[in-house]
């Protein structure tokens, strides 16, 4: 029988999700301009209410900004979110809000790319099945700016300590963290700046195998509690060279929250052009889409 499928390509190796990206913010409400009135996303409704914290969802995925000093992620995140032009009309109201912060967005030729009040950067992408998958809103991918010299180190280090599939080419490494996502590392010859504690959250299905690989290279940097635990530093596991530091919370597929549904708004509903049936926007493509 003739076998005209890639089984290879769907293969997502021991982590499934990657599910958010922490920051911490000085103000609040100066978030909730930039992430949801400005970008268009949705607050949580149902976790972390309170002034000192907020979950904003993209899709399946999602940013944490806890109230503290703030912390600027080196390098930027990758968010898919259709119709660009109200992308723009949004940012466009909520710019005179953000005067004398560090907040801007400009407008390129496949993306818009936002900088939050505190100099996060955001590269907003419309939906596109062939770059994306057939992610209609959420998180592709996080990119961080790494050394030169250290991509195909780090590309090592995800397959051999973590079991994650990931690749290298032309200085850019990049892990296959879930469906259609990535942490990527782009080589530059900028000097980084100090790591500030902001992190990445992934679910893994084999928990325990990169938790003893990391402890046994004493690398494992909080036991938070049964489902989880973190890492900082990557490192070339011939030689254990340091090569980058960001924080990664790495979660069981058995923790209590994996996979929890999400609530995202379509930003298009206002109460002057309100329609029965539009109050929430898809993460996923629909079946006309479907290229299988």
């Amino acid at each position: 029988m003739q076998q005209p499928f890639d089984r290879a390509a769907e293969d997502l190796g021991n982590a499934i999700h990657l599910e958010h990206v922490n920051v911490q913010v000085p103000d609040q409400r100066l978030a909730t301009l930039f992430y949801v009135a400005g970008i268009g996303l949705t607050r949580d409704p149902y976790l972390m209410v309170s002034d000192s914290n907020m979950w904003v969802n993209a899709g399946r995925s999602q940013f944490h900004l806890p109230s503290g000093r703030p912390q600027v992620l080196r390098g930027h995140t990758g968010i898919v979110i259709a119709g660009r032009h109200a992308l723009l009309q949004r940012l466009a109201t909520v710019a005179p809000k953000l005067e004398g912060t560090a907040f801007s967005y400009r407008e390129h030729n496949d993306h818009v790319e936002a900088i939050c009040p505190w100099g996060n950067r955001l590269r907003c992408f419309e939906p596109d099945a062939e770059r994306f998958g057939r992610i209609a809103l959420g998180m592709p991918y996080v990119e961080f700016d790494v050394p030169r010299g250290t991509a195909e180190a780090i590309s090592r280090f995800y397959p051999e300590i973590m079991g994650i599939p990931a690749s290298v080419d032309g200085g850019i490494a990049r892990a296959k963290v879930g469906k259609d996502q990535y942490l990527q590392f782009r080589e530059t010859d900028q000097a980084p700046s100090e790591f500030d504690g902001h992190h990445v959250q992934i679910y893994i299905t084999d928990f325990s195998g990169p938790y003893n690989r990391l402890r046994a290279r004493n690398l494992v940097s909080r036991e938070d509690n049964q489902y989880q635990y973190r890492f900082c530093d990557i490192v070339d596991p011939r030689d254990s060279r340091h090569l980058f530091t960001v924080e990664h919370e790495v979660r069981s597929a058995t923790h209590p929250m994996y996979l929890r549904p999400l609530v995202n708004r379509n930003p298009a509903q206002t109460n002057r052009t309100f329609a029965h049936g539009y109050d929430q926007a898809p993460w996923a493509m629909g079946p006309d889409q479907y290229d299988g």
